[in-house]
């Protein structure tokens, strides 16, 4: 019998796999597919083709597990964006965000002399709430109701609070509060640089700008560091699955047993506790506690006996809110792409920055409006990512390829209709989105790979397609999440505790769940 059997070999697994290894825990981690990483992986979707398949790019990767698990002798290396952002607004407008910030405010400066002025301000308070965000990624959320510990975690962070000047805390309030539409309108003036910041506020959230609560989604995407610079975006050489192929390296070297094709129908439970699993093959695997790697919603809607919940705890699980409105496509280029507000299809800083199309706030709310009322926007919103520009090694000598994330499309169709039906029609309209811009795009697709949010479902297990087990609100953060009571990794069967993106401090590539649900098993 093992001491610890975690389900799911995605990235937050491997981490906890491998703190507890470390510890001389015996530990055996689990997987449904044939490779391990979960949504971080690299595949060949079109012969002399790979790419990420889902998760896209690093940032939010903690340091501290980067240099605990070794990662970088294993292999990874991570490239920092040449450029940070760049964003088509017309046949012959652009706005783009630089990594040197005096470059970034003089393309400001262009749209607005006023915005401009104020953005060092603007940087400043954004980093100043990152910093309260950083602080609190690597501890526990006290537990409403809970002991003595939960009372000193509560207390320690009001201390931590008390620092901020009564200005800090009400821009932290904000961002925890309010829709990226009010802070963006009072801080900025010109359309086209609110949009800009308010992607981040749309990414994996199925909801608009004006949504309460999408400026938390937007903090929630600066608060990363890529090679010991803040707020950088970057790529993994080789692809999303060079970061989890390096943790598994670890996890071998610590001793932990890695099972690929082998899926879990059923957590077990005897005597009220977690007593080990039931594979899809009948196979039973027992060990002293069970992690599960896997959202909330599908742990304990699919994985678990009712009988073994209450009937107020089923409820909640019902009412735990998923569905990121992501449409995740890779394809295959024969050129790079020709935008007409920035000509040619030789490589150009631009085509190795994040592209963002989403020109205007009017865009971005329409896009949610159209997926609410039709299934998927008309116009959505499309980043497109182009690693094969720094990563020679993911296509052909000349070619490339090309990651779409794309919002907003309703997590499940109205009146019975199935992705399955309307896949195609939608990548249609992703492909004729983009072309708009660059003309050339759509005959410069040799192959497309599809993950509608019902593929990311199957393929991954992201309940209604979220790419982040769970929503980002207030009412499931922190404290809050997954569920209040249950903050603290552990669950309502003793025994059985949650290591992925639905516990805090919630999604992206990050490794900060595995290695929290980590520290909390091993105190038991």
């Amino acid at each position: 019998m093992q001491d610890v059997i975690i389900i799911g070999g995605g990235h937050n697994g491997l981490v906890c796999a491998c703190y507890l290894a470390r510890e001389g825990k015996k530990v055996t981690v689990l997987e449904r597919r044939s490779i391990v990483g979960g949504a971080a992986v690299t595949e060949e979707f079109h012969p002399g083709f790979r790419n990420s398949v889902a998760s896209y790019t690093v940032s939010l990767l903690n340091p501290k597990i980067i240099q605990d698990l070794r990662l970088h002798e294993h292999g990874l290396q991570v490239k920092l964006r040449p450029q940070s952002n760049f964003f088509p607004l017309s046949a012959c407008e652009s706005l783009s965000f630089h990594r040197g910030f005096a470059e970034t405010q003089a393309e400001i400066a262009r749209f607005s002399a006023r915005d401009a002025a104020v953005l060092p301000e603007f940087y400043a308070m954004l980093e100043t709430v990152a910093d309260v965000l950083r602080e609190e990624l690597l501890r526990t959320p006290p537990n409403v109701g809970g002991g003595l510990a939960d009372l000193v975690r509560a207390g320690s962070f009001g201390w931590r609070a008390k620092k901020l000047t009564m200005a800090q805390r009400r821009d932290a309030l904000d961002l925890f509060t309010k829709s990226a539409t009010d802070v963006l309108d009072a801080w900025f003036e010109n359309d086209h640089v609110k949009a800009a910041f308010a992607f981040d506020s749309i990414v994996g959230n199925y909801g608009a700008p004006s949504t309460p609560g999408s400026a938390y989604v937007l903090l929630h995407h600066v608060f990363g560091e890529v090679n010991g610079e803040k707020g950088a975006w970057g790529h993994a050489i080789g692809g999303m699955g060079a970061i989890t192929q390096a943790m598994l390296k670890e996890a071998q070297r610590l001793g932990v047993e890695v099972l690929t094709d082998a899926e879990v129908a059923e957590v077990l439970v005897e005597g009220g506790r977690a007593a080990g699993v039931r594979l899809a093959d009948g196979k039973q695997l027992k060990a002293a506690k069970v992690v599960s790697n896997v959202g909330p919603k599908l742990l304990f809607s699919q994985l678990i006996d009712q009988q073994h919940l209450s009937e107020e705890f089923q409820r909640r699980v019902r009412g735990f809110k998923v569905g990121s409105g992501t449409f995740r496509m890779n394809v295959a280029l024969s050129e790079l792409p020709d935008f007409t507000c920035r000509p040619g299809t030789q490589l150009q800083p631009h085509h190795q920055s994040g592209i963002v199309i989403g020109p205007s706030m009017d865009y971005l709310e329409q896009a949610y409006l159209d997926a609410k009322q039709f299934g998927w926007s008309k116009q959505p919103i499309v980043e497109i990512l182009i690693p094969s520009t720094v990563d020679d090694s993911l296509a052909p000598p000349g070619q490339h390829v090309a990651s779409l994330f794309c919002q907003q499309f309703a997590p499940q169709l109205a009146d019975g209709a199935s992705w399955d039906d309307h896949r195609e029609a939608a990548a249609d309209t992703i492909i004729d989105t983009v072309t708009r811009y660059a003309p050339n795009f759509r005959d410069s697709v040799i192959a497309r790979q599809i993950h509608s949010p019902l593929d990311l479902e199957r393929k991954f297990g992201l309940m209604g397609g979220d790419i982040f087990h769970g929503a980002l609100g207030l009412d499931q953060l922190w404290c809050n999440r997954p569920f209040m009571g249950h903050s603290d990794y552990r669950t309502p069967i003793p025994g059985l505790y949650i290591c992925g993106s639905g516990t805090h401090p919630g999604g992206g590539v990050t490794g900060v769940p595995g290695y929290n649900s980590a520290r909390e098993i091993l105190k038991d």
